[in-house]
């Protein structure tokens, strides 16, 4: 039983490792928008939010917070959505340039 109790402590603060890591990506992204370093639609904002709230939707999974869950999926969603149509751009862009 102590070993049960363990090892829920231990996938306790991994998820909890795992949750920061998520929270400071996000905000991080965020941080560096509202100074006017990266913008929304750059490349480094949107992989910093796809794996940021990617992180977090797991950790929403794990603890089984169903609309922190769902959020995160659609922020995850979104990013790549972004990240996908950039790059969709980018290739139309080489093929016009040939």
């Amino acid at each position: 039983m102590a070993e049960v109790i363990s090892g829920l402590m231990v996938l306790e603060i991994n998820t909890e490792i795992v949750a920061f890591v998520g929270m400071f990506l996000i905000l991080l992204a965020f941080f560096l928008e509202t100074q006017s370093v990266i913008h929304s639609k750059a490349p480094l904002y949107l992989i910093l939010m796809a794996i940021g709230s990617g992180l977090l939707a797991i950790r929403a999974y794990l603890i089984q917070e169903w609309a922190f869950f769902i959020l995160e999926v659609a922020w995850f969603m979104t990013a790549m959505a972004g990240i996908l149509t950039q790059k969709k751009s980018l290739n139309v862009d080489e093929t016009l340039a040939e």
